[in-house]
């Protein structure tokens, strides 16, 4: 279908950024970038905060005017099937996976319970408690291990831990933003992120942060993280990275669009950390960044993405 033809079938389309999520500023951000950037490839569309300055989404949402939604909210609330289940009711057209498959994907505790079972390489978790006996956590995962709310992005609470009392500590910080909290065995090694559309898995980026891991200063305000096209990978495993992506992406149900991130061992080995189902869309993004070196401008990014939700 030609350009014109999908402005058309897109009619007025609403952007949908900002929330009340921990990334409630990667998210106006990302709405900014990707609103300009559907505006001019000629498409009818505007921006709204949704959920912002105490405003109620829904009633936001019933109060609009539009045709169909580009969801670039991030986190919970935009990226959990809150969201995506109100505009199924309302019988818009998202960008994006659907209720289930946004809601697992949000869980990283239950979409890696279903990378096990399936048996894709991820690395051995544990759930936290209050109770948890900290020195047999370290012992049986292996220190440093890795501190995480299950339903925070951006790495939003994310803490590497190398002892039993640094570790009880980031779970009770990781504890003020989420009732979930994990642990996770720490993976030495590189870490890549590799994004989806539709059905084409675009090219693998390593990431090179300048601190110890690529955390949210590194991911959204340090101009010190370099980002790798070429990083030394045989095209036998450029093409196993590719397939474990793309088969991970699938096994959670995703649609669209999205963005697995995984950390490649000493060995060589790949492990799988999680999917982002509305990854970030800002100047430091990684998604615009693969489809740039895939010969894709952001004009046209956006506009396959919106196109994917028409076809659904």
């Amino acid at each position: 279908m030609e350009a014109q033809q999908w402005i058309e079938k897109a009619g007025r389309v609403a952007v949908l950024y900002g929330g009340r999520s921990a990334e409630r500023e990667v998210s106006l951000n990302s709405g900014a970038a990707v609103l300009t950037a559907l505006q001019r490839a000629g498409f009818d569309a505007f921006g709204i905060d949704l959920g912002g300055q105490g405003q109620n989404p829904l009633r936001q949402l019933e109060a609009l005017e539009f045709d169909s939604a580009f969801i670039i909210l991030h986190g919970r609330g935009g990226e959990d099937g809150t969201l995506q289940g109100a505009l199924q009711l309302l019988d818009k057209p998202y960008t994006g996976s659907g209720v289930g498959a946004s809601a697992l994907a949000m869980d990283k505790w239950r979409t890696k319970l279903v990378w096990t079972q399936l048996g894709l390489p991820t690395p051995p978790m544990q759930m936290l408690n209050a109770d948890t006996d900290w020195q047999a956590l370290m012992e049986q995962l292996g220190a440093p291990v890795v501190i995480k709310p299950v339903h925070e992005g951006s790495s939003v609470g994310l803490v590497i831990a190398h002892t039993a009392a640094e570790a009880e500590q980031a779970y009770r910080q990781a504890c003020e933003l989420d009732s979930m909290v994990m642990a996770e065995k720490y993976i030495k090694g590189r870490e890549f992120t590799v994004a989806v559309l539709e059905q084409q898995v675009l090219p693998p980026i390593w990431l090179q942060p300048a601190v110890s891991f690529y955390d949210y200063h590194a991911k959204y305000i340090s101009n010190e993280t370099r980002y790798h096209f070429d990083a030394g990978l045989t095209e036998q495993q450029n093409a196993d990275l590719k397939a474990l992506v793309w088969q991970a992406y699938q096994s959670i149900g995703c649609q669209g669009w999205g963005r697995v991130d995984l950390m490649q061992d000493e060995s060589g080995q790949f492990w799988l950390l999680e999917v982002n189902t509305a990854p970030g869309m800002t100047d430091h993004s990684l998604v615009p960044m693969a489809a740039r070196e895939a010969g894709m401008s952001m004009e046209q990014l956006v506009t396959r993405i919106l196109a994917s939700a028409l076809t659904r």
